[in-house]
């Protein structure tokens, strides 16, 4: 009885998707935009910046294992297996913005674009909404943290909302080559992202890797800043202390300047970090600490795979693995911490 109900709601919701919208009459809800908007492995909504729902229906006559991205390459629901003849209804919410990648790159495609993959995939129905009362975390980081435009980098916070379900979107507003100094310097950055705050709000701050000449006091003063200006528009700091670069000594530790994140003046950003945290009361997610403890585990060789080791002799920027593993330790802090609410975090990933 359960599948044959499943399969009746699976056929009324796409024969609604694929009727016109009438015309509705002034102060009715917008009417969700369905697959009508979508080809087999694509779709696109025509819809302003913003923040939005997506409500999936996925599975059809085969086995099918189907995963959804969009915008500038962000993992949005991770692959989902659904047995044949059934279907499973999963929801993220979405946002939407312009740039709709790194606030310094290019304005990229309007409205919201989502690819269909995953190995065997099958989209019975979609729902795109307003959403209404999601909160948002934003991301204010470095090219660690970014959404990257092209294969094979990743950011970790370009992987982080698959891990989130309907009723809190990722805004990442990380941005490559920046650091502490340029992020507060540049309009495009910290002067667009702080108006846009509003009590609830979330905001993770990863940087260091660009700090390479910033001095200690002027470091933890800009971080300081960071902090008071999300704090005065109701929203609540989190500071994340840097990914380890994949530099090791030869008794397989990594390197405590280069992987560290010691700079040249020799002012220690994690510890830096920690010490602003500890001082104005603001959580902490280490996650020098722990990508350091997982990299050191996996060894020289194992840990080539996190990142770009063997495609671009890179030990900084992280694969599309990498990348996900280290949004999973995020995830997991959010969790720990009791910074987002468990119902809207997904376990699978």
């Amino acid at each position: 009885m359960r599948r044959f109900n499943l399969a009746v709601l699976a056929a009324l919701s796409l024969t609604t998707a694929l009727t016109a919208v009438p015309a509705r009459a002034a102060g009715d809800a917008p009417r969700p935009l369905g697959l009508d908007h979508c080809t087999a492995t694509a779709c696109h909504f025509d819809v302003p910046p913003g923040t939005y729902d997506v409500q999936v229906l996925l599975g059809g006559d085969a086995a099918s294992r189907t995963g959804l991205g969009g915008e500038t390459r962000r993992s949005l629901l991770p692959e989902t297996a659904v047995a044949a003849g059934e279907r499973a209804a999963r929801s993220f919410t979405v946002n939407v913005r312009t740039p709709e990648g790194e606030p310094t790159g290019p304005a990229g495609t309007p409205g919201l674009d989502l690819t269909i993959g995953g190995g065997a995939p099958a989209l019975a129905d979609i729902r795109v909404t307003p959403a209404r009362h999601a909160r948002r975390l934003f991301l204010v980081g470095d090219s660690t943290v970014c959404d990257q435009p092209g294969d094979p980098y990743s950011g970790w916070g370009q992987q982080l909302p698959q891990y989130l379900r309907k009723g809190l979107s990722v805004a990442n507003y990380a941005d490559s080559g920046e650091s502490t100094v340029s992020y507060l310097q540049n309009p495009q950055l910290w002067a667009t992202v702080e108006p846009l705050i509003r009590p609830g709000d979330l905001v993770l701050v990863q940087l260091a890797h660009n700090d390479k000449t910033t001095d200690a006091a002027t470091y933890r003063a800009n971080l300081e800043t960071l902090v008071d200006g999300v704090r005065a528009r109701g929203g609540e700091p989190v500071l994340v202390t840097p990914i380890v670069r994949r530099w090791f000594n030869s008794d397989g530790t990594l390197n405590n300047g280069t992987a560290l994140l010691v700079n040249g003046l020799g002012v220690d950003h994690p510890a830096v970090i920690r010490s602003v945290a500890a001082a104005e009361g603001v959580p902490l997610i280490d996650l020098t600490a722990k990508t350091k403890a997982l990299v050191e585990s996996l060894g020289v060789e194992g840990s080539k795979a996190l990142y770009l080791s063997n495609e671009k002799r890179d030990n900084t920027h992280t694969s599309v693995h990498g990348a996900t593993v280290y949004a999973g330790l995020v995830r997991d802090e959010l969790l720990a911490q009791h910074l987002v609410p468990a119902g809207l975090v997904r376990a699978e990933g």
